[in-house]
């Protein structure tokens, strides 16, 4: 087992470049079964979760090659099987995005339940009534299975804005035969990463970015190239973990457009950056205040689906919440055991009070001190760490291979900007 073994209370400074988006990688990698061609993937993060995903493509027979840094070329001319072995499924919950792309290419794929974050119930119902409105027939008893003799368009409606399930959703809907229209789709950037990739490999998705989709079906998809866009969820990391050291950053190869309700919460905290061009600036002497709402009551930070502020980042603001003068309420909407980690920031010395399974009111600033701590999960493990980062003492994280299913070369980016950590073996 490995851990991290952190002294902290000290700024971070440097540049670091941002990584790709892990939670475009995933479908784009699943993505590339729909063709017979070769699809080269650039920009894809070095992380625990995309090398689960092309294990599993190499389970099935499919070959994958890494000419070079953060670059695979996918050649899905011929799949062996469409079962997927249960020691792949059960590692990370991004398994289930190959049901959409194997159905439609092959018409058939058996699975086991998808594993990933334990962070309160995570439904894959939607994934089912949008598949089966396709003409999927779908078998959930022991393990998932689903088959199609063939795939017909459909006016979808989704009970949810669910990011997975849309993008099972449009890759057996490219390939389906007719019109599909997809409403109350999600929409966040790696949504967007997945329609422009296929619309790169032929296909016809209109409204991409919105909450309505509208897919022209079409016979086969061809070979392509593309390049993930930056990781939003990394880049507001570590916007907040330079922000919670009182240190400073310079990330380079962002979008800006995808960072616009993170700098909205952020200013809610009294911190604020620049961007020039793709170079995101973040300096010393942030206000470290809260901001208040009208009439000096207490702000909220709460998640929403794209536009709103992501669910994602709520653990990392509940650290830096603890550095900041005031009160803030956190309300995390989506899952219900997503805040129970702020246990261990009370046991650091953290002022916060666990209203209920989704709110928490955090109040600072607050000496955090060094502790032992374990990584429930790959938001929250950096969260832990952010804290253990900025509180004084040594801390030892656990379980980290959480942490580093969604952060790549997550220990030499932090020792290059001047944070005391070292990766041992317990």
């Amino acid at each position: 087992m490995v851990e991290y073994h952190v002294e902290g209370g000290f700024p971070i400074k440097g540049t670091i470049q941002a990584s790709g988006n892990k939670n475009a990688a995933l479908p784009c990698i699943a993505a590339a079964l729909l063709t017979a061609e070769p699809v080269t993937l650039k920009n894809i993060p070095e992380i625990e979760d995309t090398k689960v995903m092309f294990d599993i493509l190499r389970s099935l027979g499919v070959s994958v090659e890494n000419p070079s840094k953060n670059t695979y070329t996918i050649n899905a001319s011929q799949i062996t099987t469409t079962d997927i072995p249960a020691s792949y499924s059960k590692k990370i919950r991004g398994s289930i995005l190959f049901a959409g792309p194997l159905v439609a290419r092959c018409g058939k794929v058996v699975m086991a339940p998808p594993g990933g974050d334990v962070i309160g119930r995570r439904r894959v119902d939607t994934h089912f009534l949008a598949l089966q409105e396709l003409g999927v027939v779908i078998n959930t008893k022991g393990q998932f299975s689903f088959a199609a003799n063939k795939l017909k368009g459909a006016d979808i409606f989704l009970d949810e804005a669910s990011v997975t399930a849309t993008e099972n959703a449009i890759m057996a809907a490219v390939v389906a035969e007719g019109t599909t229209i997809i409403t109350n789709a999600a929409s966040e950037p790696h949504v967007q990463d997945l329609c422009r990739m296929l619309n790169s490999m032929g296909a016809k998705i209109s409204g991409v970015g919105s909450n309505i989709l509208t897919i022209e079906g079409v016979t086969e998809l061809h070979g392509c190239e593309f390049a993930i866009g930056p990781d939003y969820m990394e880049i507001g990391s570590f916007i907040g973990l330079a922000a919670a050291t009182k240190g400073s950053i310079t990330i380079t190869g962002v979008e800006p457009r995808d960072l616009r309700p993170i700098k909205l919460a952020f200013k809610k905290l009294g911190i604020h950056w620049e961007t020039e061009g793709d170079t995101l600036t973040m300096s010393v002497g942030q206000a470290m205040q809260v901001d208040t709402d009208l009439g000096g009551m207490t702000p909220k930070i709460d998640d929403a689906p794209w536009p709103g502020f992501p669910a994602d980042l709520t653990s990392v603001m509940t650290v830096v919440a603890t550095q900041v003068s005031g009160t803030v309420l956190i309300f995390e909407k989506m899952f219900e055991s997503r805040m129970f980690f702020v246990d261990k920031l009370i046991g650091m010395g953290a002022r916060i009070t666990l209203c209920d399974p989704h709110r928490a009111v955090v109040s600072g600033p607050c000496m955090l001190h060094g502790d032992e701590l374990v990584s429930p999960d790959v938001r929250a493990g950096m969260a832990l760490l952010i804290a253990a980062l900025c509180a004084h003492g040594e801390s030892v994280i656990r379980n980290v291979y959480q942490i580093e299913r969604g952060y790549e070369h997550l220990v030499e980016r932090l020792q290059s900007l001047g944070a005391h950590i070292t990766r041992e073996e317990a």
